[in-house]
């Protein structure tokens, strides 16, 4: 048991769960370019899932064309409860997971 622990390394943070759910969300949409900025952050009383693309603004129109893909990988890792897209400060998109996109 000793060996089984030992091989498995994790301080277990809130922000280090956060930073691990966010990198799985990047391997699953892998069609989103690295120099887009994915992060989390609170409006009113949800959180959102933040895609930036400030650095790659040719990238936004053909992902939020995907936006149904983004949003069942963002309900699957329950990372928010809605999807902006930026460029920069400017809100460029907003998408948020309906009560009929969860299955009871």
């Amino acid at each position: 048991m000793s060996e089984q622990q030992s091989s498995y390394n994790c301080n277990c943070t809130s922000q280090e769960f956060e930073q691990a759910a966010l990198n799985r969300f990047r391997s699953i949409v892998a069609f989103i370019p690295k120099e887009c900025k994915i992060f989390r952050e609170p409006w009113d009383s949800s959180t959102v899932l933040c895609l930036d693309f400030q650095a790659c603004p040719y990238f936004l129109e053909v992902t939020k064309g995907k936006a149904e893909l983004l949003l069942n990988v963002v309900k699957d890792l329950g990372l928010a409860k809605s999807v902006i897209f930026r460029l920069g400060n400017h809100v460029r998109g907003w998408r948020s997971i309906t009560l009929t996109d969860y299955k009871y």
